[in-house]
């Protein structure tokens, strides 16, 4: 079966990216100026991302205005009635055992709830979500939707450059907030959010404007084309989980370090799935915890690579890299991944079983790169 495409695919290859299959889509990896290049400009003026492979959904109930919230509730550990109009939540699925069957954002709009899933859990996303809706609930998959992301500490000032048209200040939209703008005469949805680390936006756009809004804010100097990548290399340094990687139906969201997204009511009831799991993590503390992972000298630490500390003769296995790789703002290898309690306070030495070519690994403390995001 070919892969999807989304609608800036010609863009893309007009624009000389290197097309790459990911998660059932045909998605640019990088652009001619490389990797490096586009993660740097989006940690000093903007990148901006194809995220139309995401998917975008919306819900509405015929008849009890609450059963959309009910149905997320049994599905997610979230204070549905905490996500106000005009907000945005981080949460996730959870299995029965606690573990994350997905890591999402879920916003209320017009009154609405909505959601966006992750491209590589999206067909089983919309199948779990399927199951669960209920007679009175329909749920629309938005593929006439395309999403961009524009990340970096300049995204809020090409915005206004473009004349997006706001109901608030910009300076009075913050982080996490969802509105509904105008931009080059066409309605989209902006949110304060994004994977990098950094201020930014994700845009909701028609895809029938879609180029011609990339266009324009790719023609802008602050502007620079990033690609998967690059997006990979700033979540990581972000210490930003990643769903098969720092997230699976094996890891649980306290060993993640995303115990916040358990609401404090969820966690008095108990009434999410793998409660029991997950609140024995959060009350008595989990048995592994995600780390920052530096190691000495230039050789990177790929994912799944074996943790091990002691000395040659007791040493013992006490985790494993969960992404790995080069970290350009530090201008270093360095990576991210699980490490037993005991072993993960910063400055802890350990050792990465790399090929038979042990490297020395020092345990650091995440965020790798301070987050930047807008909060007012």
């Amino acid at each position: 079966m070919d892969n999807r495409k989304t609608t800036l695919f010609d863009f893309h290859v007009a624009a000389g990216a290197r097309m790459v299959p990911f998660a059932g889509w045909d998605m640019p990896v990088q652009y001619p100026s490389g990797i490096k290049a586009e993660h740097i400009a989006t940690r000093t003026t903007c990148g901006l991302f194809d995220v139309s492979h995401m998917a975008q959904i919306s819900f509405e109930a015929s008849e009890d205005g609450s059963a959309v919230e009910t149905m997320l509730a049994k599905l997610t550990p979230t204070d549905l009635g905490l996500i106000g109009e005009g907000r945005v939540r981080y949460s996730m699925f959870l299995d029965d055992n606690g573990g994350v069957l997905d890591d999402l954002m879920i916003a209320r709009l017009d009154g609405l709830l909505q959601l966006v899933a992750n491209a590589g859990r999206a067909d089983h996303d919309i199948a779990h979500l399927k199951a669960h809706l209920g007679e009175n609930i329909s749920m629309t998959v938005h593929d006439e939707l395309s999403l961009i992301a524009l990340q970096g500490p300049k995204a809020a000032s090409v915005l206004q450059d473009l004349g997006i048209a706001l109901d608030v200040d910009m300076a009075d939209f913050n982080f996490m907030d969802i509105r509904h703008a105008t931009l080059m005469g066409t309605k989209v949805t902006l949110t304060r959010s994004g994977y990098t680390g950094e201020d930014g936006f994700e845009i909701s756009i028609p895809n029938e404007a879609i180029i011609d809004i990339t266009t324009a804010l790719a023609a802008h100097n602050d502007v620079h084309l990033a690609g998967l990548g690059a997006r990979d290399t700033l979540r990581m340094e972000a210490g930003l989980p990643l769903w098969g990687h720092e997230l699976s139906e094996t890891i649980n969201p306290v060993e993640a370090g995303l115990g916040f997204a358990v609401s404090k009511r969820r966690r008095e009831a108990g009434d999410f799935p793998g409660a029991k799991h997950i609140l024995a993590d959060l009350n008595n503390g989990a048995g592994r915890r995600l780390v920052g992972l530096l190691p000495e000298g230039k050789r990177p630490v790929r994912d799944g690579t074996i943790l091990k500390h002691g000395d040659a003769e007791d040493e013992i296995e006490i985790g494993f890299v969960s992404s790995g790789g080069f970290a350009p703002s530090l201008d270093a290898p360095a990576a991210i991944g699980f490490v037993s309690t005991e072993f993960a306070h910063s400055g802890t030495r350990l050792m990465a079983d790399t090929r038979g070519k042990p490297t020395p690994i020092i345990v650091a403390d995440l965020p790798l790169v301070p987050h930047r995001f807008y909060r007012g």
